[in-house]
């Protein structure tokens, strides 16, 4: 199908994109890579009158280090993370979930900016960035917010974003040099989402005790969730086989999975703490199996 006819806009600036947004309200859809937002307009779930391409907005590109953090441009490419140095070096937490996103004509378009804002709750962004504890900078012509990621997803495909708002920076806290990561998803198929998916990363003191642990779980409900619960059980534990397994099944007790065509509610509650498990392994080298 071919979507209804629409004006096309691309702004040079911030400003001028939040100008034409405050302008048109509700009549208008921000383009980033367009890998939702065209095949809704195609099917004609969306028709906006105005599309606005914030593309060519330099301050949206580019990552960089900033006082203890990494900033990504909400602009930035799936693929540019899959081949950022800095990101694999300090972040390889985020790499591993690059290479797990669909295919490469969608990890060429696709832009973190606009995962996020999708808020699909089998998103790889979204559960990554539970994990990593990441902070998005939201900007209106009112102002500027800082939200955390555990604040943004309030809902299948719905944000803490208001009105006239744009998701411009995300912020990675750079992990403590000894911490582990892992990225686990298991799909029906190489490129689709997930079943169930996990983001992981710990530190563990000299004694092998948990200090530090940052969880998300993708796939398994309206949103991608880090339970806290689970979290604080694992805080201090020496991370054995035991232990992992009796976290795995508070997680599961705590999930509320969504039965579609990837499974009943009670499947995609099982793999969620095979995933979890295999997270654990995968991040202490426990794992050798392919993923």
């Amino acid at each position: 199908m071919f979507p209804k006819s629409f004006d096309y806009v691309v702004p040079q600036s911030l400003g001028e994109a939040l100008a034409l947004m405050e302008r048109h309200g509700d009549e208008a859809k921000v383009l980033a890579g367009g890998q939702s937002l065209i095949p809704l307009m195609k099917l004609r779930f969306l028709f906006p009158s105005h599309v606005i391409d914030i593309g060519r907005i330099p301050e949206l590109h580019g990552i960089d280090e900033r006082n203890g953090e990494i900033r990504c441009g909400a602009m930035t490419r799936h693929a540019d993370i899959e081949r950022s140095s800095l990101l694999c070096k300090h972040i390889p937490l985020l790499y591993a979930a690059a290479t797990e996103i669909a295919d490469v004509q969608v990890r060429n378009r696709g832009t973190l900016g606009g995962a996020l804002a999708q808020a699909d709750p089998a998103s790889d962004w979204a559960t990554t960035s539970l994990a990593l504890k990441a902070r998005f900078r939201c900007v209106s012509l009112r102002g500027e917010r800082m939200i955390n990621a555990g604040d943004f997803f309030k809902d299948t495909y719905t944000t803490a974003l208001e009105d006239g708002e744009i998701l411009t920076d995300i912020f990675f806290p750079l992990p403590h040099p000894a911490s582990r990561a892992a990225y686990i998803k298991i799909h029906r198929r190489t490129g689709d989402f997930a079943i169930a998916s996990v983001a992981l990363q710990f530190t563990v003191d000299g004694a092998g005790h948990c200090q530090t642990i940052g969880l998300g779980v993708g796939g398994v409900g309206a949103t991608p969730v880090a339970p806290a619960d689970v979290i604080a059980f694992l805080r201090g534990k020496t991370l054995s086989d035991p232990v992992i397994e009796e976290a795995a099944s508070m997680l599961k007790a705590r999930l509320h999975p969504i039965e579609d065509i990837r499974g009943s509610s009670d499947y995609k509650r099982r793999i969620a703490g095979v995933a979890f498990q295999r997270a654990f392994r995968k991040a202490a080298g426990r794992d050798r199996r392919e993923t």
